[in-house]
């Protein structure tokens, strides 16, 4: 049996494949092979030195049963925590926080308030949708619609917002835009969350998310009210406060988005610090044990150990 949170899950994820980089995961477990530690990323000035915490990770990965990718990046020094950072994942439902933004992007003006209908056999056939289940009789608007796949998961939400952008394939072309040519978005909802052995489709590397977050609050991509849009969206995540939110310190405000089926759980973010720049954050993770469910705690014991390196 398996379970989720923004979709239908076929094929639950487990350990790595080898691609160019670590692949996605296969439905076969297999031991996690040993990472590389952190390392940080090129600036014009040397990046603050971040601490080896692979021991840690690799110590929730043994206790949890599970494969975990992270990737963080402080936005004023460029200091970057990476731990599996360039291996495949499913992404999941955090690629709706990415159609949002891609959304808001180019959809201008009136056009965002264009009243939406679907039928309830699309809500049925989408899966997990809290929000346009109710509202099948009256529609939504596409900034409702977008508001409600990043707010509340909805899956049948995502799949109106890909069409009015263009479908998977443009949504893809978009963060190609973004400068990510390592994310392969080829389904809408329920299939995104079908990771079939030996394929990238449907998959990214915590790396690459974490590029594309910060490229979105960088200002070279959203206007600032847009920006601003889309990160009230996130902090309303209504599905994310047992994940990094429940591993950030105390006064840290988390604007994240969640996603989870099977064995996959994940969580993205960009989290204010009091004093600090923002951190964005990427945690990616799969058991090893098709028939295994996913605990948040995991995501939330990785969110506290990457975090505490960002203290100040």
């Amino acid at each position: 049996m398996t379970r989720s949170t923004g979709g239908v899950v076929a094929v639950a994820l487990a350990g790595g494949l080898v691609f160019g980089l670590v692949g996605c995961a296969s439905a076969t477990p297999s031991p996690p092979a040993s990472p590389s530690s952190p390392t940080s990323a090129p600036t014009s000035a040397p990046p603050t030195s971040m601490p080896d915490l692979s021991g840690e990770f690799q110590a929730l990965e043994a206790e949890f049963g599970a494969r975990v990718g992270i990737s963080a990046v402080d936005t004023g020094t460029g200091a970057r925590l990476s731990y599996r950072a360039d291996e495949r994942f499913g992404y999941a439902s955090t690629i709706k926080a990415l159609a949002a933004a891609v959304f808001l992007h180019e959809v201008r003006g009136s056009a965002r308030d264009e009243v939406v209908t679907w039928s309830a056999e699309d809500v049925e056939a989408a899966g997990y949708s809290p929000v346009t289940s109710e509202h099948v009789e009256t529609g939504l608007t596409l900034s409702q619609l977008a508001e409600a796949a990043v707010r509340q998961s909805d899956n049948t939400a995502l799949n109106l917002v890909l069409a009015r952008i263009g479908g998977p394939a443009a949504l893809d072309a978009a963060l190609v835009t973004l400068g990510d040519e390592v994310t392969e978005v080829v389904n809408a909802e329920p299939l995104l969350n079908v990771i079939e052995p030996g394929s990238t489709d449907d998959t990214t590397t915590p790396a690459a998310f974490t590029d594309n977050l910060t490229r979105l609050v960088d200002g070279s991509y959203l206007e600032s009210a847009d920006r601003a849009t889309l990160l009230a969206w996130m902090s309303g995540n209504a599905t994310g406060d047992t994940l990094i939110r429940a591993g950030a310190p105390a006064g840290w405000q988390v604007a994240d988005k969640s996603g989870g089926a099977g064995g996959m759980r994940n969580d993205i973010a960009i989290i204010d610090r009091p004093g600090g720049d923002p951190i964005v954050l990427t945690i990616l993770t799969n058991t090893l044990d098709p028939d295994a469910e996913y605990d948040d705690a995991l995501v939330a014991e990785a969110a506290r150990v990457a975090l505490a390196a960002f203290e100040q």
